[in-house]
């Protein structure tokens, strides 16, 4: 199976914020087949000698070098993290800590050193999700599954989520008439399927706080329906899996919802591209990467598209966002796009990282503006 640690929102902006003078950022290529790790830790190690000839090239001083050095070292001798991997692992390393992620998404091999980290492939296991939860909902069973990127889904163990509809209502079945006033006949069962949604709703806010992956529905109505109208978690994806889920196994459902998370980010990049058209024809959007820069610099992008590859080096200035090409990667550069990206978050807007395909032009960026500048 997967295990995957996708950064949160305060994370992203923790790490947007981050400077620094020795500052290094990992993308490795992982698997979640134990046996065969032992390439990854390799090419770990070989692309941290890269990092470090980088830092070495400008002149940092052997102090701050080694410190960073040793962390990779625990990093790779580190048997039990290895043993538990998703795709992809993301690496950042100042002298003074290390952060890592595993990622479902699979993201191609970089690694990158400046004086701030690179984040835009980070950023595609957040904006388009290859994670899910599915809930299985039936008046007898009610199962939570996960969906991980390519892998079979797994059903979880979720604490205090109740065992079926009857005994949370506290009779042999939902059906069971009561001769107490309204909770007779379709009412009294409409109460009951509500009570134990409501129950549901309760135990899935321990998984889900704070998250933002997809929650998707496998059920039929009237279950259906009620969980929808009694539901708190802000992502329950619009379309559901509309079949009863009794006797249906979890990698079965999971190929099912796949396609739902599928179709939530070719909606995600279509709905862009139609309102990109539409703020074009008002000089409200740029896939120009000195204007966006410009318009990063001062709060006015809304939303933008990156490509989640591309690297390119060079400088933005901190006042203008002027920016600064250079022909080559160096520590004494970083990436343009990235950094654009960073202060489109840090200015509360959105940055989605998708493949070059997907944005308008083919460009490197695409950026939807708050107003004309």
């Amino acid at each position: 199976m997967l295990y995957v640690d996708i950064p949160t929102s305060a994370d992203i902006s923790a790490l947007v914020a981050t400077r620094g003078e020795a500052m290094i950022t990992i993308y490795l290529q992982t698997t979640p087949e134990t046996q065969h790790i032992d390439a990854a830790r390799t090419r770990l190690k070989q692309l941290a000698q890269e990092a470090v000839a980088q830092l070495e090239e400008v002149g940092v001083a052997k102090r701050t070098i080694w410190p960073i050095e040793e962390q990779l070292h625990d990093l790779m001798d580190d048997d039990d993290f290895w043993r538990v991997q998703a795709n992809s692992l993301a690496i950042f390393v100042t002298p003074d800590s290390l952060r890592s992620y595993r990622l479902p998404n699979h993201l191609t091999e970089n690694v990158q050193v400046s004086d701030r980290f690179h984040l835009k492939p980070l950023l595609r296991a957040v904006s388009m999700p290859q994670h899910a939860f599915i809930l299985a909902l039936a008046e007898n069973e009610v199962r939570v599954i996960e969906l991980l990127g390519d892998q079979p889904a797994q059903e979880l163990r979720v604490p205090n989520m109740p065992k079926d509809a009857a005994s949370v209502a506290g009779t042999a079945n939902v059906n069971s008439r009561s001769y107490s006033g309204r909770l007779g006949s379709g009412e009294g069962q409409k109460h009951h399927l509500r009570q134990y949604c409501r129950q549901i709703d309760a135990a899935l806010r321990g998984l889900l706080s704070g998250r933002h992956e997809p929650l998707i529905l496998a059920a039929t109505d009237p279950l259906l329906s009620i969980y929808r109208s009694i539901n708190t978690y802000p992502h329950l994806a619009q379309h559901s899996v509309e079949t009863s889920p009794v006797r249906i196994p979890a990698h079965e459902l999971g190929a099912q919802a796949r396609e739902i998370v599928d179709e939530l980010n070719a909606q995600s990049v279509a709905s862009f591209a139609t309102l990109y058209s539409a703020r074009e024809n008002e000089g409200r959007a740029t896939t120009q990467v000195a204007r966006a820069a410009r318009a990063a610099t001062f709060g006015a992008v809304d939303t933008m598209l990156v490509d989640m590859d591309s690297v390119v080096p060079g400088l933005v200035d901190e006042e203008t966002g002027e920016v600064t090409f250079d022909k080559e990667d160096s520590a004494v550069s970083y990436g343009v796009i990235d950094e654009i990206a960073g202060r489109v978050i840090s200015h509360g807007g959105k940055v989605i990282a998708v493949r070059r395909a997907d944005i308008p032009q083919q460009a490197d960026l695409a950026a939807i503006l708050r107003y004309a500048i």
